[in-house]
Formats: C-alpha cells, sequence, structure tokens
C-alpha cells in the first residue's frame, strides 16, 4: 500500500539521518552513545516526552504538511507556510483578545477560523500573480514570508502589544478562547484535527473527482486541460488557498493551544521544516502524519541532547538535512520537473 510506503521511506530516511549524526558526532569528538541517548530520550523516553514535547511540536507540522501535499500535487510550489502560519497566529491573537468574553465554544472557533482565512487571504496575491501575469508561485509565496515576520514585529510592538507596553508581545488569550488540553500534558485538541485532516485528505486524494484532478493537473496540466476539460488554473488555485489555509489554522492552533500570545519568532521555522515533512511522506497524508511526528521528535530531543551531552542543538539539522535530500532524490527529477523548478 502506498500509505505503508510513504511511512517506511521516512523511517529509512530517519534513521539515514541519525546514521550520519552519529558519524559526525564521532568525529567532532562527541560521545555519539550518550547523545543519541539523550535525543531519544527527549523525543520518546517517556509519556511526558511524547505528550508534551514531540506531540506538541508534531502539530503544526503536520497540519503544514498536509496543506503542502495539497499544493505540491497540484504542481503548485508552495513555499510560504511560514507567512501563511505567522498571518494566521496574527489574526487569532487579534480575534481571541476581541471575543475573549463570549461563551465557549464560539470564541474558540471564532479564533480558529479565523487563523484558517488569514492564512488564505495571505495566500491570493501569489494566486493572482500566477494566474495573471504568470509569476512562480515559489518566488512570491517565499518573499511574504518575511513581509508576515514584519507585521508580525510591528503588530507586537504597536496594535497588539500588552497592556504593559513594556514586552513586544500580545496580552495573553482569554481562558474562554484557549483549546482544551490533555490532563497532566500540553498536549492541545489540535493533534486530533490533524489526524482528522489527514484521514479526510487521504480519502479525497484516492477516492474523488476533486483527488483525480488535483494528480492530473500536477502531473500533466496540458493534458488535463485539452483532454479532461480540467481547469488548470482553478485547480491550482483551490490547491494553493486549501494549502495556506492549512497553514494559517496551524499558526491558530499555536496561539490558542500552546503559546497562548503573539511574540517575535513564535515559529522556530514550522513551515520550512513542514515542506521536508511533506516531500519525505512523498504527499501522502498518512505518511505527513508519521514523519511530522519523527520531525517533532527530533526537535524535542534536540533540546535534550543539548542539556545531557553538551551537543548543540543544531546538530539535529544535519538529520533534517540528510531526509531532505533523500526525500528529493526519492520523488525523482521527473516530479520536479513537473512542478517547475527543474527545467
Amino acid at each position: 500500500m502506498k500509505w505503508l510506503r510513504s511511512i517506511a521511506v521516512a523511517g529509512a530516511a530517519g534513521l539515514a539521518g541519525v546514521g550520519v549524526l552519529a558519524l559526525g558526532l564521532v568525529v567532532f569528538g562527541y560521545d555519539a552513545v550518550a547523545a543519541l541517548g539523550a535525543l531519544g530520550r527527549g523525543g520518546f523516553g517517556s509519556w511526558y516526552a511524547v505528550t508534551s514535547a514531540t506531540l506538541v511540536r508534531a502539530v503544526p507540522l503536520i497540519i503544514i504538511g498536509l496543506g503542502l501535499s495539497v499544493a505540491f500535487r497540484a504542481g503548485a510550489l508552495n513555499i510560504g507556510g511560514e507567512g501563511q502560519f505567522l498571518a494566521g497566529a496574527m489574526a487569532a491573537a487579534w480575534i481571541g483578545l476581541s471575543v475573549g468574553s463570549w461563551p465557549y465554544p464560539l470564541g474558540v472557533l471564532a479564533v480558529v477560523l479565523g487563523g484558517a482565512a488569514a492564512g488564505a487571504v495571505w495566500v491570493v496575491v501569489p494566486v493572482v500573480l500566477k494566474l495573471r501575469f504568470g509569476v512562480l508561485e515559489v518566488i512570491s509565496t517565499l518573499l511574504l514570508n518575511f513581509v508576515a515576520e514584519s507585521f508580525v514585529s510591528f503588530a507586537v510592538q504597536g496594535p497588539l502589544q500588552e497592556s504593559k507596553g513594556i514586552y513586544p508581545q500580545s496580552d495573553p488569550l482569554p481562558v474562554l478562547v484557549r483549546l482544551p488540553i490533555l490532563p497532566g500534558t500540553r498536549l492541545h485538541l489540535g493533534l486530533l484535527v490533524a489526524v482528522l485532516v489527514g484521514i479526510v485528505l487521504w480519502v479525497a486524494f484516492g477516492r474523488t473527482r476533486w483527488g483525480f484532478r488535483l494528480r492530473a493537473v500536477g502531473e500533466a496540466p496540458l493534458a488535463a486541460a485539452v483532454s479532461g476539460r480540467i481547469s488548470v488554473g482553478r485547480t491550482l488555485a483551490v490547491g494553493l488557498v486549501i494549502s495556506a489555509a492549512l497553514a494559517g489554522l496551524a499558526g491558530a492552533f499555536e496561539i490558542t493551544g500552546v503559546t497562548y500570545s503573539l511574540y517575535q519568532n513564535l515559529s522556530p521555522g514550522y513551515g520550512f521544516t513542514a515542506i521536508a515533512v511533506a516531500l519525505i511522506a512523498r504527499l501522502h497524508p498518512l505518511g505527513v502524519i508519521a514523519a511530522g511526528i519523527g520531525f517533532g521528535a527530533l526537535e524535542a530531543g534536540a533540546s535534550a541532547m543539548q542539556r545531557e551531552a553538551n551537543v548543540p542543538a543544531a546538530a539535529v539539522y544535519v538529520v533534517q538535512a540528510t531526509i531532505i535530500l533523500l526525500a528529493v532524490l526519492s520523488l525523482g527529477r521527473s516530479w520536479l520537473a513537473r512542478a517547475g523548478t527543474v527545467g
């Protein structure tokens, strides 16, 4: 089955990445056994590590990765997940502070839907530029990441700055607009939503006409337009909008389920890491869930590795880089050519 193959590829790439990391640790004189032990314990060593570190970090990676799988299947390289995530987080913070007195769960729904809508709006300009002027979405979505970062900086030092005006962050969200969490952990309801979205996309990709049209446009847009009479532009636009909406949803979940405030450097690069998550999963929704959990474990284990073995947390990027390289090789040059990045 394809989803099992996707998970197997993700697992193999992860093991290869850990092997490269171990070799690097030995070369540079670190205790590889102690470091890798700390990495494993930080990600999966206890119930608390899994539920309060690994899965919490996995939620935005899974949701953004699922959105990217939609866009990439349509042949649209959305590199703006980071900016769309931040747009959703900004909207969630503003709406959450405005509707904090609404009855539960209406306030939560308003915040979450507002974040998703903000992410979708953030990709409108790239969609128009693509369809009207032929501007590559890989460029326009990438550049908008920097615009979103600037907007967050402006917001937390201006209209959304906390009431005392001391710190560059927003006031905490009221309790009535926060996501419910699993007792005794930091894990919030967003994980369940992420898994449900993955299942819905799995069914949609394989058993609906929309999923077929998406794949047809991504693999052979000219044939889809001529033989299949499929609107390539509309399909691509829908793919980008859904992708951006899910990234915005991830931003809303981060605000309402983890940080409860908006501040600078809110994201450690979720939007970029999610690209690797989608690629290593070969754009399969269930593979994205597995890969997201794996990358979440790496992020959680990196901190433990630094604490226990004095190995810089940035060493985990070696694993991530290896995984990305193997993902690109597994997809092959032909897929990248269809996506418009290779001549």
